[in-house]
Order: structure tokens, then sequence, then C-alpha cells
């Protein structure tokens, strides 16, 4: 059995290889030959880019370049005082670095009588702001030689501000007030009855308030503006109102040419208004009200070595008081270029301004006016000026100016007539006042012409020590006026500076030439019976000091050294010899 079943499968084993061994039907082959694409994602790398062996020229961008900074300061010319003013002076070697405190008083007493204040209280925060304080009072409780009245001063004055930092624009408010005591003691050559000078009230008291906004602006077409108003009055019920406003702006000119400069307009806005209880004449009030608008561009450019301005002030005045409204056009030209270089330069121009006289202003420069002035403006019509200045050495510089001036409308100082005979007080059954006999001042208005010479120099001797000294020339043209009343003809200063280590020293030498003032031939109303001269005269002020350390100081000022017994004004003698001398206490919060 077993044998038969091994038999049957060779059997089938041989059938089966002979099966696979036939030959099998061929299919036909329909696959063609074609090309396959294949799309795969591309990864692009820097080293597949090819490179550029010449770069573009890209003429879009040739308004975008960088500008070459070119820029001149332009220092016009001005008038300068004859007392020259405090400031920094270059080359003043200061010594060992000290501390600097924030904040300072000082006390002195000099003869005289003469008490002397001085603060300075500051402080800052984190949050960009600050604040101050400041105040100061001097006074002289002492008459002045061969004074019959009171002749006393005190003048003091306080003041506060506020300063915060923004992100467009910074601002600032301060706050001022001053309070000046005087006395009209300049009696006129009459000879006075003892009942007469005791009846006399010579007493005059100022009082001003001010309060200033200011604001500065960043990134901004308006630069800063200002606003101001104060008011000012005194002992005999006078008040004035004096409200302004400043502003300058910057308008671009780069979208005529785009290396144009801006021009900058400098523009305000003033309103006066004040009155005087009376007259000199009568008891009538005196009124003033002055609105004035002024509009100023200008342009200043640098080219082949020249430094050039052009402007032009306009003003529109309005009078309301006298129904007058005028409107002024003033050329304003600078033109200066350096002949050699950074040590001779010549400049030259055109100018003129109008001046708005107020009764604060007047008894800034005479304290000894009366109240019953008529207000009105000065218009300095033409102003033409050419000078020199430079350096001789290193250490030597000068300054040159000749100018001709015209002026409408200049106020002089007159002195009044005296009401009194000397006999009595009382005129008409009235009692005259402090300021009627003779012992006041007016203002005179006159159309005035001015030559002037003015010289400066400037000589830094040492690092310690420098020296400078101005003079002045003025020739005056007057037209109605008999002569040019209280102005001197020459003008002149020494000042020199001196520092070393803990010492200081200043001294200060000016002289003042004749000036000429009016006689009258009796009681007011009264016609001129002829001029009279002031003397010329020389004073001399000396200044120093010693620190013990940063916070402790002593000072010491010596006035009208060599004891000359001058006249500022006709009939009012001046303090001779003064001392004064005081320490100093710096300190921080």
């Amino acid at each position: 059995m077993k044998k038969g079943f091994t038999i049957l499968l060779i059997l089938l084993g041989i059938f089966s290889a002979k099966a696979q061994e036939e030959p099998i039907e061929k299919v036909k082959d329909t696959v063609k030959t074609e090309v396959v694409e294949v799309v795969t994602k591309y990864n692009p790398k820097i080293a597949d880019a090819k490179k550029i062996k010449k770069n573009p020229t890209l003429k879009i961008f040739e308004k975008s370049k960088k500008k070459k900074l070119e820029y001149t300061i332009f220092s016009a010319p001005v008038a300068s005082t004859f007392i020259p003013k405090s400031g920094v002076v270059k080359g003043i070697d200061v010594g060992v670095k000290e501390r600097i405190y924030k904040n300072y008083l000082a006390v002195g007493y000099g003869n005289y009588a003469t008490p002397f204040v001085e603060t300075f209280l500051h402080h800052s925060t984190r949050f960009e702001n600050e604040f101050g304080l400041s105040a100061k009072y001097l006074a002289s409780e002492e008459n002045v030689r061969k004074s019959v009245l009171n002749s006393t001063f005190s003048n003091f004055n306080v003041g506060a501000f506020y300063k915060q930092e923004d992100r467009y624009f910074d601002w600032k408010v301060s706050l001022n007030s001053e309070r000046n005591q005087y006395n009209w003691y300049g009696l006129p050559e009459i000879v006075f009855a003892e009942t007469t000078v005791n009846s006399i009230n010579e007493e005059q008291t100022y009082n001003y308030f001010n309060v200033i906004g200011e604001f500065t602006f960043k990134d901004s077409y308006i630069d800063f503006g200002k606003i101001s108003a104060s008011y000012f009055t005194d002992d005999y019920n006078s008040t004035e109102i004096l409200a302004k406003f400043d502003a300058k702006l910057d308008f671009p000119l780069d979208f005529i040419k785009p290396n144009l400069n801006d021009i900058s307009i400098k523009t305000s806005v003033e309103y006066l208004k004040g009155e005087f209880k009376n007259s000199y004449k009568d008891n009538n009030p005196v009124k003033y009200s002055i609105i004035t608008v002024k509009i100023n561009p200008e342009y200043k450019i640098a080219y082949l070595g020249f430094a050039f301005k052009a402007g032009l002030k306009t003003y529109v005045s309005l009078d309301s008081e006298n129904d007058a409204s005028n409107i002024f056009l003033i050329p304003d030209v600078l033109l200066q270029r350096p002949i050699i270089k950074e040590h001779l330069n010549i400049y030259g121009g055109f100018s003129g301004d109008l001046h708005t006289n107020t009764y604060k202003s007047f008894t800034e420069e005479n304290p000894f006016i009366s109240p019953t002035l008529f207000i009105t403006q000065t218009l300095e019509e033409s102003n033409w000026f050419l000078g020199f200045n430079g350096n001789i050495t290193n250490d030597i510089s000068f300054n040159l100016k000749a100018s001709a001036k015209n002026e409408e409308d200049k106020p002089l100082f007159l002195r009044n007539a005296s009401k009194s005979d000397g006999s009595t007080a009382v005129v008409n059954n009235s009692l005259l006042k402090g300021y009627e006999f003779g012992n006041s001042f007016s203002v005179y208005y006159d159309d005035v012409k001015t030559t002037s010479l003015f010289a400066e120099v400037q000589y830094d001797f040492s690092k310690r020590i420098t020296f400078t000294t101005q003079i002045q020339f003025d020739n005056y043209t007057v037209t109605n006026a008999l002569t040019e009343w209280n102005l001197p003809t020459l003008q002149a200063s020494l000042k020199t500076e001196y520092k070393k280590n803990k010492w200081y020293a200043s001294a200060n030498a000016f002289y003042v030439s004749e000036r000429k003032d009016g006689l009258y031939n009796g009681e007011f109303p009264s016609s001129f019976s002829g001029i009279q001269t002031i003397d010329s005269f020389i004073d001399v002020n000396l200044n120093g000091g010693y620190h013990f350390n940063d916070k402790f100081s002593a000072f010491l000022k010596l006035n009208n050294v060599l004891n000359t017994e001058y006249q500022r004004f006709a009939n009012f003698d001046t303090q001779g010899f003064q001392a004064l001398a005081g320490i100093t206490y710096k300190f921080d919060f």
C-alpha cells in the first residue's frame, strides 16, 4: 500500500515538470519611452546664488544723502553800556575743582547802615522737573552827605520758578515780585525854610508783580513761546499793566530747494495800559493804552566766506488814548566776513526798532522821576553800523564800531521846576506833593540823531588775570530841545578779574563825562533861564573774597573807593566811600 502511494507521487512530479517547460504565448509590450518630470520642493541656499559682479547705481537715493553741515554764528553788534555786564571771563583758572552746591545764603553789613541778604534755593527730582526760590534785600538806613531830606533806600525782590521736561516740549512758570523804596531828596539851590522842609513827604515806593510762562518745543516748527503779564504801582496810585506774548517759528524752504535754510519768524503781541492820578501841571489824570504787533521774518546764509542775514521788521501800533495808528516797515540786514581768518573780521548793516517805553523801565533808569509822565513809543527809524573785530594775538581780542542812529521821540530826563519858592509848602490852598519841589524829573521827548564810536579790548594776561576796557563817544543832534538833556558824550570803563586757588578779586573803574540839565527863571510854570552842567566823575569799585572751604567763604565789596563827591542826576549827591563785608554759606538739602 505504501509502495503504491510512493509511485503515484513520483509520476505527479514528472508530469508537473513537463507542464512548466511548455512555451507560453507572448503578450505584446505596450510601454513607450517617455520623459517623466518629478516635481519636488526647492530649498535655496546662499551658495546657489549667482554673484553680482557690478553694483547698480540707484539715483533715487541721491536726494536723501546727508548734507554737509555749514553754520555761522550771527553775533549782531549792539550798543554796549559803559559798565561791562557780569559774566564768565574766558581763560580764568578756577583752580582746584570744588564741590558745586545748589543752594546758598549770603549775609553782609556795611557802612551807611547797609544790611545785605541774598539766597537761592534749588531742587530737582528724578521726574525731570525742578523748582527754585530766590530772594535779595539791600538797603541803606543812613542819609547821603549834605542831604536835608531823607535819602535812604531799600530794594527787595523775590522770585520762584517751576520747570518740567516733557516728551514733546519743556515748560516753565516763574513768579517775580519787587519792592523798591526811594526818596526825592535832591532839592534845587533854593533857600527852603525849615517848616517847608519838614512838610515835604519825599518817600516813593514802587511795587512790581510779574508772572511768566515759557514753552520750548522739541522737533517742531515752533521753537518757543513766552507769555508774560506784569503789574506795576506806586504810592501815588499810579498803575501800569503790561501783557506780552512772544513766539519764534521756523518755516522750512527745503521743498523749494534741498539746501535752503529755514526762515526764522519772530512774532510778538504786546498790550500796555496805565494811568497816573494827575499830571504835573494840573489834577487831570494821564492815561495811556498801546497795542503793538510785531512780525520779524529773517533768513541767514553763509556763502563764499560771507555770513548774511536779511530780515524785515513789521510793526502795527495802535494808541487808543491818542486815536493814533501806525504801520512801520524796517529792514534788518547784517553782513560779516573775515578779512584775515581768525584775526580780523568786518561787519556792517542796517537795522531799526520800535521801543515801548514803560513807567517801570523809566524808574529803573531814574528812580527819581515824578508819577506824572506822558508815555509813548520811541521809533528807531534807522541804525547804520560798520565795525571790525578779531584777535590781535591769542590773548588780545578787540571790537571797533561806528554807527549813526536816527530816533523819533527819544526820551530824555529833565528836572521839573519847583512849585514852591522855598518859603511855603502850600500853593493855592493845597499842600504840595513830595515831588513838586524841583526834586523830581519828567520825560522830554525829542527827535535825536546820534553818531557813535565804540571800542572794546580784552586782554587775557594769564589764566588767572584778565583785563577788559570799553570806551564810547556819542555826538547828539537834537531837534527841539535846548541840548541833549542828561546824556553824556563820553563813557569809559576798565575791568580786571583775578582768581587763584581760594582767593578771588575784581576791580571796576568807570568814567562818565559832563551832562546837562535845565535851570528855571522861577516857580512852575516857568521858562528856562539857562543850562546846568553836571560835573563828570570817576568811580572805582573793588570786590574780593576768600573760600575757607567748599561751603564757607567771606566777601568784601568796596564802592566809590576814591570817595568822589559826584551827582548821578542834578542835585542828587551819591554816597561816598562804601564798604560791605559778609559771609556766604553753600549747601544741599
